[in-house]
């Protein structure tokens, strides 16, 4: 965790923490629409797969902004 930390505290310091969030949630909604694709436009039998895929692009939506903030507070 620590060094996951120290790699957002560069991130907040170079100035280039707006673009780095915005890249991060666009790439979690392009997995959310994956993964909602794979669940609704397919016969696949095996829904562990979208389900992942869903919470993986959640989990990118919402960790940047909680990591740049932890790093805020420890910074």
């Amino acid at each position: 965790m620590d060094e996951a930390l120290e790699a957002v505290e560069v991130v907040a310091d170079s100035e280039l923490e707006g673009a780095f969030v915005w890249l991060l949630r666009l790439v979690g909604l392009l997995i959310v629409a994956a993964g909602l694709g794979l669940w609704l436009f397919t016969d696949a039998g095996l829904l562990v797969v979208p389900a992942v895929l869903v919470v993986a692009g959640l989990v990118l939506l919402v960790a940047p902004s909680i990591l740049l903030s932890l790093a805020e507070l420890t910074g």
